[in-house]
C-alpha cells in the first residue's frame, strides 16, 4: 500500500467509529528505510512524523533532516538517551530511571520531548508497564518534570489464532480505558497489521511502516 492509501484505511476506520477525519494521526515507521525512500515514499506526501527505533540511526537521520518532526519508538538504554535530542515525543518510556534519565540530558538540550507510558500486553518477553503500576509510575514520571502525554502499547503476536481481531480489539479498548481513567489523551497503538482495530479503539497515533514501503 501507498501513504495515501493507509492514510484512507485510517480515515475510513475513522469514519466507521463516528470519530473526527483527522483525529488519529500517522506516524510513520521508517527504521531501516534510507532517507531516498523516506521522501520518495512518505515526504512526498506531506508532513508527517517519523518514528524510529534505533537510538543511533535516529540520531544520524536527524541531523540530515533539522526541523523534521521525530518519534523514537525503541527500547530506552541509559548510554543511547543522549542521541534522542531532536525528538519530539518517546513512545517507549517503561521505567522511572529511564524519565530521569532523559529529564537531566533535557537540561542540556534546552527543550524535554514529549513520553507515552508503554503498557505491557501480557507477553513475557514483551516491553512495558505492568497495568496495575501505571498509576503509581505516572507520577513518579511527572514528578520529573516530563510531560506524560498519553499511553503506548504494542499488539502481541497473535498470527494463526482465530480471535485474532477480538483479542487485539479487548487489549486497545482496554488501553484506552486506562489512559482515560488516568487522564491522558493519546493514544500510540496500532501497526500495519491492526491499525483499523486501534482506530476503532481510540488511537490518536498509528505506527504504520512495512505498508507505506512496500
Amino acid at each position: 500500500m501507498s501513504l495515501p492509501e493507509v492514510l484512507s484505511s485510517i480515515r475510513a476506520a475513522e469514519a466507521r467509529a463516528g470519530r473526527v477525519p483527522g483525529s488519529a494521526r500517522l506516524v510513520a515507521v521508517t527504521k531501516g528505510q534510507s532517507l531516498e525512500a523516506i521522501d520518495r515514499c512518505v515526504l512526498a506526501h506531506g508532513a508527517f512524523p517519523l518514528g524510529e527505533g534505533r537510538a543511533q540511526e535516529l540520531r544520524d537521520k536527524a541531523a540530515l533532516r533539522p526541523g523534521q518532526e521525530w518519534h523514537y519508538l525503541g527500547p530506552l538504554q541509559r548510554n543511547k538517551v543522549k542521541y534522542l535530542r531532536p525528538v519530539a515525543l518517546v513512545h517507549s518510556l517503561e521505567a522511572v530511571w529511564q524519565a530521569e534519565a532523559i529529564a537531566q540530558a533535557a537540561q542540556g538540550w534546552g527543550r524535554a520531548p514529549g513520553v507515552l507510558l508503554q503498557v505491557h500486553n501480557g507477553e513475557a518477553q514483551k516491553h512495558g508497564i505492568d497495568a496495575g503500576a501505571l498509576s503509581g509510575t505516572l507520577r513518579e514520571v511527572q514528578a520529573t518534570g516530563l510531560s506524560v502525554r498519553g499511553l503506548m502499547v504494542m499488539a502481541p503476536d497473535l498470527d494463526g489464532d482465530p480471535a485474532r481481531e477480538e483479542r487485539l480489539l479487548a487489549l486497545f479498548t482496554d488501553t484506552a480505558r486506562r489512559a482515560h481513567d488516568l487522564g491522558l489523551s493519546e493514544l500510540s497503538m496500532g501497526m500495519s497489521g491492526d491499525y483499523p482495530l486501534a482506530v476503532h479503539a481510540g488511537a490518536t497515533l498509528v505506527r504504520v511502516g512495512r505498508s507505506l514501503f512496500s
